[in-house]
């Protein structure tokens, strides 16, 4: 066994492979249930799986395919075991798996500032340690957030199946309900996306946010102000306010992004607090960790 860091742990499983096992720590308490239906609900169909606690997903480290088991392991680690990844690859890796499962958030310095607010007490108090699942990256999370304006969850990755079918590499590694990697972004940019079941000016939106990341990598990067971050995304056409918190709250790491325009945030608050609930005014109780109020409120509404 090697060590890397007090944080995390690596294991090759025989020593010149591409196979890994990781155990990654973060600070209790997790919501594990929470932040698996959050992903079993939005797995795109041949890149991902979520089944009996355990989520899987292909992907592309340096250039060759591989496949990510994360599954968790008592009460302070994530388990990952890796098929097809170059140790060269592991640290960056590492940090993209801490990032998308949000393991580096402090709960108990979140639940001390939300739980002022007696809404957010009471559901911190049901889902302790809820985190905020983030996107595996930049092109993907942009897709998933242009096919999501205005249809369901289910309705969007639908579409996000058909874009990869089309556009995504077969996956070289066998795994059962796995099939294809995502499309790169240089494959995304380029692309149509005619006759996919969509509005055609969501399929120009697509094209338009893949080579505005294609022009500038850094449009999503996280640690930037959140003010500019979304009157950049705004400048892009179909990029409207609710488009452009969610990427902030699910790509840019921004702790206080809440999209106010969002139904479903209002209407969980609405079902929590009754018919004259206003979520901008609520919203402003929960600053500046409003991304994880929104997450409590997204979860309460249930599968």
């Amino acid at each position: 066994m090697v060590k890397l860091t007090s944080l995390h742990m690596v294991r090759r499983s025989l020593p010149g492979t591409s196979h890994h096992t990781l155990w990654l720590r973060y600070r209790a308490p997790y919501h594990w249930p929470s932040t698996l239906d959050f992903l079993a609900a939005r797995c795109i169909p041949g890149v991902e799986t979520c089944v009996n606690g355990t989520y899987r997903r292909s992907l592309v480290a340096t250039g060759r395919h591989a496949v990510v088991h994360a599954t968790p392991s008592g009460n302070q680690y994530l388990r990952i075991r890796l098929e097809g990844v170059p140790a060269r690859a592991l640290p960056g890796l590492i940090a993209r798996l801490r990032r998308v499962f949000d393991l580096d958030a402090d709960p108990a310095y979140i639940n001390a500032a939300l739980s002022h607010d007696p809404l957010m007490a009471r559901l911190l108090q049901k889902r302790p340690g809820l985190r905020v699942p983030q996107g595996w990256d930049a092109c993907e999370q942009a897709v998933r957030t242009v096919l999501g304006q205005q249809i369901s969850v289910a309705g969007a990755m639908t579409l996000a199946g058909r874009l990869v079918q089309r556009h995504g590499e077969a996956l070289r590694l066998a795994v059962p309900g796995l099939s294809h990697v995502f499309p790169a972004l240089s494959v995304l940019a380029a692309a149509q996306f005619d006759n996919m079941g969509m509005p055609r000016a969501r399929a120009a939106t697509l094209g338009t946010l893949a080579n505005a990341l294609l022009a500038e990598p850094g449009l999503l990067q996280r640690g930037q102000p959140l003010d500019a971050l979304l009157r950049n995304l705004c400048q892009l056409k179909g990029i409207g306010p609710w488009s452009a918190y969610y990427l902030a709250l699910r790509q840019a790491g921004a702790a206080d992004a809440l999209p106010l325009g969002d139904v479903a945030l209002a209407k969980a608050l609405r079902r929590l607090e009754g018919d004259e609930a206003n979520l901008a005014e609520r919203a402003l109780a929960w600053q500046p960790w409003r991304a994880y109020a929104a997450q409590h409120l997204w979860a309460s509404l249930g599968a």
